[in-house]
């Protein structure tokens, strides 16, 4: 009597959750929460359907519903490991792979349709370049794009015409006429502190005299010359996500497989 009891005891110990698998899992999860509130942040900044041709769709909208999801998959996830739900755990994983699928899809798409990707790119920094003192979340924005891949305007320096402040018309009162924002400005290392007037009046010169005090490539052309320069990089970063969710349908997987494993030894 005692062996076969033994035996039994044996048998249960062989069969139980991984502690490890568990909270490993739980963490993972904290990403999707932390996510989360970064994309639900920028979803209540501004609105870009002015500034994108996408019929009218705010695509701030995306950013609130991937928000939402990821708000979702974190409190499955979460819930699920603590509390060993089969269903939570099932509704996670089979979440994630859909997720997974999606990207994919999208990636084949953003290949095939790199031309139109490359339009919108163009048509939002244009009229970004439009609402330049509109909006300061977008006047930040563009800023930084120009800033970063060292460019001015979405083609060169002359798509600022399409600005009412910096346009060269002959009706325009702006001080700024003819010029362009701080952010284009080739920048001097031993200036301290930031003009904001460096821009003003600088296209009124020739093409190679501008190029001593502004950028005079477009940002369509850097981003893209960018992207090719660091495409190594993009692409690890991509495959990493795609690992990480691969990661997290396994562990969700793994952790079912041993809830059900201990219940069929009840």
């Amino acid at each position: 009597m005692s062996n076969v009891s033994s035996q039994k005891r044996q048998h249960f110990k062989g069969a139980e959750v991984s502690c490890s698998v568990k909270y490993f899992l739980f963490g993972f999860n904290i990403i999707f929460w932390v996510s989360n509130r970064t994309f639900r942040r920028i979803g209540v900044l501004s609105n870009m359907a002015s500034i994108t041709d996408l019929g009218g769709f705010d695509p701030v909208w995306l950013f609130i519903v991937v928000g939402g999801v990821m708000f979702i998959l974190g409190f499955a996830g979460c819930i699920g490991a603590l509390r060993e739900n089969t269903l939570l755990l099932k509704f996670f994983s089979v979440f994630l792979g859909l997720i997974f699928f999606l990207e994919l899809t999208a990636g084949i798409l953003a290949f095939v349709f790199k031309d139109w990707i490359k339009d919108q790119l163009n048509f939002f920094i244009n009229n970004n370049v439009k609402a330049y003192r509109d909006d300061i979340d977008l006047q930040n924005l563009i800023d930084f794009t120009q800033e970063y891949w060292s460019c001015c305007g979405a083609h060169g320096p002359n798509d600022w015409n399409l600005n009412i402040y910096f346009n060269c018309t002959e009706f325009n009162p702006s001080r700024e006429r003819c010029g362009v924002p701080f952010s284009c400005c080739v920048k001097d290392p031993a200036e301290d502190v930031l003009n904001t007037q460096c821009g003003y009046d600088v296209r009124l010169q020739g093409e190679l005299d501008q190029q001593k005090y502004i950028y005079t490539k477009g940002c369509v052309g850097q981003f893209e010359r960018w992207l090719q320069d660091n495409l190594i990089i993009v692409a690890g970063i991509f495959v990493g996500i795609a690992l990480l969710q691969i990661f997290g349908i396994c562990l969700a997987q793994n952790l079912v497989s041993d809830v059900k494993a201990v219940k069929a030894n009840w």
